[in-house]
């Protein structure tokens, strides 16, 4: 197996999450400062395209973003902890928790309200962000948390993208959605005769999201699907897969995803907000983030051990899953992004935006300072 692409994703992971940070600390205070109004209309301007400022970030760079959570899936898939059903068995079924018990939280606060289409908000977890904070806890914890939270907010955005590709979809076009089907069947064959030049998936990758943005899915789902075409070995040559995401690893940390971050978390404060913490929609994001995630990664991981699918990470006890739990509350990106999907309103988009981040800084911060604590590794 090859361990160079995990490492520097785990690396770049890092520190793109301390630049995630830096970029919403600033579109913070842009959009609360005299700039906002100019910053706002300056992700609504098109400069003679079809899409504003926005658009492009959020469907065209977002895609490029998703392209590489789809390399890393595969990868995972075939050499890595999702290899094989032992190996996969405790990430996934606490990934599954993890999304189940926040979505389940979120829907009994809000089955009565019009914010009841934003129960994917709490089902994700930034990757970036969560493993910025595993590096900041450094031998305070066993090194195969690391990994294991990893594998874990890879299913778990495996899970988001299936959410958004079914949910989330208002209007399907078949003819588009037929054509760029055509295009996967191409990148297949392409992948069984064992074409290794990258050219050859990404030019047809540029027309699959543009028939698959015309067909009505979001696009980005078309950087997963090219993903999964992509080939790649077990051995320790360099596969097409792993030099790709070798190149979108720095682009996507230190570019796209603080891009998205500086264009999406320009939340202006306003008095109303915290009043919105505690309605149903404010409630149902920061009590599934939060209580959800920790609740649904301890309790089946508990079932995974309990009924002999998997086993603990090495090193580790029952105090560091739930510590996990907590780390992977933060959702940040993908929970705000699938937000901009869930609601027409601005002002549900915006509190949205606002339970995300205040129950990404409680979940980061109470996680950390939990993990922090324990002292010794517990065996299990």
């Amino acid at each position: 197996m090859n361990l160079q692409a995990f490492k520097e994703f785990f690396r770049s992971g890092q520190i793109g999450g301390i630049l995630l940070m830096i970029c919403v600390a600033i579109s913070l205070i842009i959009a609360n400062s005299g700039f906002a109004t100019d910053f706002s209309a300056f992700l609504t301007k098109d400069f003679g395209t079809p899409y504003t400022v926005s658009a492009w970030i959020n469907d065209a760079l977002m895609a490029i973003f998703f392209l590489l959570v789809g390399l890393e899936i595969k990868r995972e898939l075939v050499e890595g902890e999702l290899s094989s059903l032992k190996k996969a068995a405790l990430p996934v079924v606490a990934a599954l928790g993890g999304m189940f018990i926040p979505a389940f939280i979120y829907y009994l606060l809000n089955k009565d309200s019009s914010t009841i289409s934003g129960w994917g908000i709490p089902m994700a977890t930034d990757i970036a962000f969560a493993l910025a904070i595993i590096a900041m806890l450094g031998k305070s914890i066993p090194s195969s948390l690391k990994i294991f939270l990893a594998a874990l907010a890879i299913v778990d955005d495996l899970g988001a993208i299936l959410v958004i590709a079914v949910f989330y979809t208002d209007e399907v076009h078949f003819n588009y959605l037929l054509m760029a089907g055509g295009v996967m069947v191409f990148l297949i064959a392409l992948n069984f005769f064992n074409v290794k030049s990258l050219y050859f998936y990404l030019i047809p990758g540029i027309l699959l999201w543009y028939l698959i943005h015309h067909s009505g899915i979001h696009a980005t789902i078309a950087g997963v699907l090219l993903a999964l075409t992509i080939p790649t070995n077990i051995s320790n040559v360099p596969s097409p897969l792993e030099k790709l995401e070798h190149l979108l690893n720095g682009p996507v940390n230190y570019f796209i995803m603080p891009l998205f971050a500086l264009a999406n978390t320009n939340i202006t404060f306003q008095k109303e907000m915290i009043g919105g913490l505690s309605s149903p929609l404010g409630m149902g994001i920061i009590a599934g983030l939060f209580a959800g995630k920790t609740i649904g990664v301890t309790l089946f991981s508990w079932l995974a051990v309990k009924f002999k699918l998997g086993t603990l990470p090495s090193g580790s006890g029952w105090k560091h899953i739930v510590g996990l739990g907590m780390l992977a509350g933060i959702g940040f990106t993908m929970s705000i992004f699938i937000a901009l999907l869930s609601f027409d309103d601005k002002m549900h988009v915006t509190e949205a935006k606002f339970a995300i981040l205040c129950a990404s800084v409680i979940s980061g911060l109470v996680g950390f300072i939990y993990l922090k604590s324990i002292r010794k590794p517990v065996k299990p």
